[in-house]
């Protein structure tokens, strides 16, 4: 039955930052789509709930974690790599609820490593998880958030574009910049289209977050363990990005630290570190690039392939 509660679908919520994403919604009445490719029986689970970072968290463990709470949650799973199945993935989700409030794309697949040693396979695999999964997800969204008026909000895992970020992870960079080029292009057209209700940001970590990824990280090098925060301070941002005026967050590629200083008012985010009384290590430049140029307004004879191709037939 359709609901009336806020709906949210986080892709790539089985463990770490999205499904800590996925609890906190549920926690603030959100219905949870909780989606990716891991799946297991929660039931048999055992201890429960497992490791958050570990391969004993799956959508089912999560969607198991939100319902014992008191919370509305569905397991879907997807394979992002695969447009049909996005697609049913968004159609199925709108069947349940009735439409999507909010999307958090989380999905991703991670190689640092120079162009040399980035093998095409490992490289293909990036472009087709981060931004082309963005890509169709939005896709097949978009039908659905027209039919809801044009009201929704988009949050993407990519970071603000600088030249820093290229630095020994190209093959990685290219994609997931590909992700705010998106973010960027998307927030631009639906300025000019007037879609005032529709936004859609970026938010990257400006510290390490604990995860299954920079699990394997300490486990190299115990100290780092200093430097990480919790996945909570991901979730905090990005729920304070949904309630942020639309002109606030359209088109922006934020830290999640910068926009709880910015936007929130937080000085102190000592309750966010792993380690008590830790000082995390900031990750991210402290400024960044500002992209606009003085001809920012001029668009030109604007070109459009969809209707010039409609025109030929």
């Amino acid at each position: 039955m359709p609901s009336t509660q806020k709906v949210a679908l986080v892709v790539g919520a089985s463990r770490g930052i999205g499904r800590q994403v996925a609890i906190d919604l549920a926690k603030n009445n959100y219905a949870v789509v909780v989606s990716a490719k891991s799946t297991s029986n929660a039931q048999t689970t055992k201890p429960f709930p497992p490791d958050p970072n570990s391969q004993q968290s799956t959508i089912n463990t999560v969607e198991r974690e939100i319902r014992e709470a008191g919370g509305q949650a569905t397991a879907i799973a997807v394979d992002t790599r695969d447009f049909e199945d996005v697609k049913k993935l968004v159609d199925q989700t709108v069947k349940i609820y009735g439409h999507i409030d909010v999307i958090i794309y989380n999905s991703g697949a991670i190689w640092w490593a120079s162009v040399e040693n980035t093998p095409m396979k490992r490289f293909q695999l990036m472009q087709r998880i981060n931004p082309e999964g963005l890509y169709g997800t939005i896709q097949a969204a978009l039908p659905h958030f027209k039919n809801n008026g044009w009201k929704g909000r988009v949050i993407v895992v990519s970071p603000p574009i600088y030249s820093r970020f290229f630095r020994g992870k190209t093959a990685y960079a290219m994609g997931k910049v590909g992700m705010s080029v998106l973010t960027k292009g998307i927030a631009m057209d639906w300025e000019r289209e007037g879609k005032k209700d529709m936004a859609m940001t970026s938010i990257w970590p400006a510290s390490s977050i604990e995860s299954a990824a920079t699990g394997q990280m300490t486990n190299i090098d115990p100290d780092a363990v200093k430097d990480l925060r919790k996945p909570s301070i991901f979730s905090d941002a990005i729920l304070a990005m949904i309630r942020a005026p639309v002109a606030d967050v359209n088109g922006l590629l934020d830290t999640d630290e910068d926009f709880l200083r910015n936007h929130e008012g937080v000085s102190d985010f000592s309750k966010y570190s792993v380690v008590p009384g830790a000082t995390t290590r900031r990750i991210m430049p402290q400024e960044f690039p500002d992209l606009t140029v003085a001809e920012q307004a001029d668009e030109g004879r604007r070109t459009d392939s969809a209707k010039m191709r409609a025109a030929k037939l």
